[in-house]
């Protein structure tokens, strides 16, 4: 039987296990994809079958006459009984297999397996390990019998928004109840998880829509890149201790008292929990209070402040009012006005000469506070409020405020 594997212009695609974790993250990406909404893929996608334990089951014979590429992602893991892990894991894949094999589709198939499967140390008696096991030697052997291209994807811990907490990750649940101010049990805090972020996962996927799979062998529970290997796997994954996770959260959860936004960098694991996290939040965490600083000329107001990268503030004058007439020895800073009319004025110690600029929220620019120069901004409108963003190149501290007042213009 000839492999369907071609490089189609328009695909069909379906998804077992639609309303899981995995499912609900491919589909909502696979739909941007098909809508138009994201373009960054050579992909064209015709229609989306979604099945799972409650879909028609005349639908699946439908689904799977029609289908150009498979994501099987159905199983069970929570079972009530042992048993189930082979009839959810084994009994499934081999009905979607057989319904394949009837209908002559010799589509590429892809198995969402785990790590479990290899049956080492802690896995070595693992009921869900045994049963995904199973089902890898099923793909496999469908793929000799028929040609068709099969994928078998050998997961580690899960975890991103829309995953269901007090089930089966602790990241899930860590991130629901810290979020929610539940409580949470560390039973061991040095204990180490091997992490793959939901949109790591998606990525492979699509990558894999596009026959750009990454392959492997395992040396144990380790993934060794190979381009002829047996197995596929996701490049990217974190690892963390439990203690470290809580440690991140509770950090994130203090976010809105501190306005201290923790160091996140791209790819990080930190920048991915972080997204998890606020993904769990309730509606009244979602938004929080600022501290207004309020006079008679306006308001300031500390915005958001970074541990190596200054702080953001936003500032507003009254009609009429002149803030500032202070210098700083290091400190520089941008002043951005996004609404009104106003004149910022420099000068440099110890000269009389003053630039000036005058800014409006009508043509928004960003103007450097010059260290050495004292400066100020007025509002030049009679009527208006001058709102200015501000950012400064280190926290404010009021132990070395680095701070002088001196008035641009004697008057």
């Amino acid at each position: 039987m000839p492999s369907k594997w071609v490089d189609k212009s328009i695909m069909k695609v379906l998804i077992t296990g639609s309303n899981g974790f995995v499912g609900k993250n491919l589909a909502a990406n696979l739909y941007c994809i098909k809508d138009g909404k994201n373009r960054t893929r050579n992909l064209t996608i015709d229609e989306i079958f979604e099945y799972d334990i409650d879909t028609e089951e005349a639908l699946l014979d439908t689904y799977c006459e029609k289908a150009d590429f498979v994501f099987n992602l159905a199983g069970v893991n929570r079972p009530k009984e042992q048993s189930e892990f082979m009839d959810g894991n084994f009994g499934f894949a081999s009905k979607l297999l057989d319904t394949l094999k009837k209908y002559q589709n010799t589509c590429p198939v892809m198995l969402s397996s785990s790590i479990q499967a290899t049956l080492i140390g802690r896995y070595g008696q693992s009921d869900y390990g045994k049963s995904k096991l199973a089902g890898e030697e099923l793909f496999f052997e469908y793929g000799k019998e028929c040609g068709a291209k099969v994928l078998v994807y050998r997961f580690p811990n899960l975890f991103g928004k829309w995953c269901r907490p007090n089930y089966n990750s602790a990241v899930a649940t860590f991130c629901n109840n810290i979020a929610n101010s539940l409580p949470i049990q560390v039973n061991d805090r040095a204990t180490e998880l091997e992490l793959l972020y939901i949109d790591d996962l998606v990525e492979e996927m699509l990558d894999a829509l596009e026959g750009k799979e990454h392959h492997c062998e395992y040396q144990e529970l380790d993934p060794v890149a190979d381009e002829s290997g047996k197995y596929c796997y996701v490049p990217t994954t974190h690892k963390a201790t439990l203690g470290e996770i809580v440690d991140l959260l509770e950090m994130f959860k203090n976010q809105p008292k501190s306005l201290l936004m923790p160091e996140i960098p791209n790819n990080s694991f930190a920048k991915k929990l972080y997204s998890t996290y606020l993904s769990y939040l309730p509606k009244e965490e979602a938004s929080f209070p600022l501290k207004m600083n309020v006079d008679d000329r306006g308001s300031f107001t500390e915005l958001l402040k970074t541990a190596n990268c200054g702080q953001f503030s936003v500032n507003i004058s009254k009609p009429g009012i002149t803030k500032g007439e202070h210098w700083h020895n290091s400190k520089w800073e941008f002043f951005i006005v996004v609404s009104g009319h106003g004149l910022i004025q420099e000068r440099k110690i110890g000269t009389d000469e003053v630039i000036e600029f005058e800014v409006s929220g009508d043509k928004i620019e960003a103007i450097h506070m010059l260290p050495g120069y004292t400066h100020n901004i007025i509002n030049l409108s009679e009527t208006e409020n001058l709102v200015t963003v501000m950012w400064a190149n280190e926290q404010f501290d009021p132990k070395h405020p680095d701070t002088f007042f001196e008035k641009v213009e004697e008057k």
